[in-house]
């Protein structure tokens, strides 16, 4: 077998760290990866004590929840500079709610043109429809399905009710795809928010009295509830609170597919010293909780219970995140970029190990979305998809950041141990440490695999 070229390095997998390691690729894939002597290639190039990792697969993208915002373009451009080799995005696109499979297709063909990695789309239901284009979107090549118990808004982000839901996790379930859902009881919620306003409260304390951490429980347990009477894999996309990890190992020690997510925002940011001094920069739903909360999902995290972490990126125009009135703000923040500089330098600084990286960035996601016969591991077999990390304390800049449509971020000015030094997809490099090579339309459309699909 010809070796197309050969990187050496400190290997992270999601199980050990093999120092003096080294990969070899050719064709696109990883064909051997080893300690210490590697075989003789006339292309080899040597990270030191540089970490090699497998490229990021990020769960949670939204390129399109602004219009004229953002788009493929950018989000890729900054994932490739973040080490993030494929991005799963989600359907709920300003005016346009990808519910079908025609405009899974279109949406697809779109981005096809623009990104710079690989990327996979989840689809959605329109609540007035039903269930039934459930099967064409799966044929279609959805990575997975993603609903709200809550309704952030009729037509763009609309609550799915629990019958409809039930409903929809039993189509899903026939094919074996994960069914995503945001975590809010919708009843709840509105209750509290009313609640706050009536007392006058608009500042920063505002939102996480709006959004309780007791809403965020009762959703969290009808998701695996009704996973559990449908025989779906139930996936939590994003936990803020320590209860939430609990229900879910709970529900898979009972033997319920469930799964759960932590964002990166929701470890490392916290509600009094963070949103106190960002505002609406520090906006997202569910609320950044108080530094306790942060700490439980560390306990957690260290023990196993986290499934995967993902960003939930959106890089909102910085005049949606500005207002005093917190309650009026956008809710999201943009992290592609720096997710694997941030969550190395947090494992670091906790004394965990760096295999965390790797297993909650890369490897779990991509058996999430059945990808792991292509994806997110350092074997043999699969793409050769690698981030490289040098050891540099560095100040993340925003403005000087990746991504061209956000020069704002909750992490403007943090501190960091962890650099990217270069990003390969399918053994290109995309990214060289400095400049995004990678060009538009340059990535590939990801599916899952799904077994043979009843008719």
């Amino acid at each position: 077998m010809k070796i197309d070229f050969i990187l050496k390095g400190n290997v992270v997998t999601e199980t050990r760290v093999i120092e003096n390691g080294w990969i070899a690729v050719a064709d696109e894939k990883i064909v051997q990866v080893g300690q210490d002597m590697p075989p003789a290639c006339d292309h080899m190039v040597d990270y030191g004590d540089g970490l090699l990792l497998p490229g990021g697969i990020d769960a949670q993208v939204h390129s399109r929840t602004q219009a004229g915002q953002e788009d493929f373009v950018w989000t890729t451009r900054a994932a490739a500079a973040g080490g993030v080799t494929t991005i799963m995005d989600m359907p709920y696109d300003d005016g346009f709610l990808v519910c079908n499979a025609d405009r899974l297709l279109q949406k697809a063909h779109e981005a096809a043109s623009q990104v710079r990695t690989d990327f996979g789309l989840w689809g959605t239901i329109d609540p007035r429809v039903g269930a039934g284009d459930i099967p064409g979107m799966v044929q279609a090549g959805a990575v997975g399905f993603k609903f709200s118990t809550f309704e952030t808004d009729p037509e763009r982000f609309p609550r799915i009710p629990a019958a409809l839901l039930a409903e929809c996790f039993a189509e899903i379930a026939r094919y074996g795809l994960v069914a995503g859902v945001h975590n809010e009881d919708d009843e709840f919620v509105k209750s509290a928010i009313r609640e706050v306003k009536q007392k006058g409260l608009s500042d920063w304390s505002a939102h996480g009295l709006s959004r309780p951490a007791l809403a965020e429980a009762l959703a969290i347990t009808q998701i695996y509830e009704i996973g559990a009477a449908t025989g779906c894999s139930a996936h939590v996309v994003h936990a803020s609170i320590p209860r939430g990890y609990e229900l879910c190992s709970a529900y898979r020690q009972q033997g319920v597919d469930s799964t759960i997510e932590a964002c990166v925002h929701y470890l490392l940011l916290d509600e009094e010293g963070d949103v106190a001094r960002l505002g609406g920069k520090a906006k997202v739903n569910p609320p950044i909780r108080p530094r306790k909360d942060v700490e439980g999902l560390w306990h957690h995290l260290a023990a196993g219970n986290v499934t995967i972490v993902s960003t939930d990126h959106v890089s909102w125009s910085l005049d949606r995140k500005l207002n005093e009135n917190m309650l009026a703000n956008a809710s999201g923040v943009p992290s592609l970029e720096v997710i694997y500089p941030l969550f190395l330098t947090e494992l670091k600084k906790r004394g965990l190990s760096l295999s965390w990286g790797p297993r909650l960035l890369a490897y779990n996601p991509s058996r999430l979305f059945r990808i792991s016969g292509q994806k997110g591991a350092l074997r043999p077999g699969l793409d050769a998809d690698i981030t490289v990390m040098k050891r540099e304390r560095w100040t993340y800049d925003a403005q000087a950041s990746a991504n061209a449509f956000a020069d704002w971020s909750p992490y403007d000015g943090r501190e960091l141990a962890w650099k990217v030094s270069a990003t390969y997809l399918r053994g290109r490099m995309i990214y060289d440490g400095d400049t995004v090579m990678a060009e538009p339309g340059s990535g590939q459309r990801v599916r899952p695999w799904t077994g043979s699909l009843p008719q």
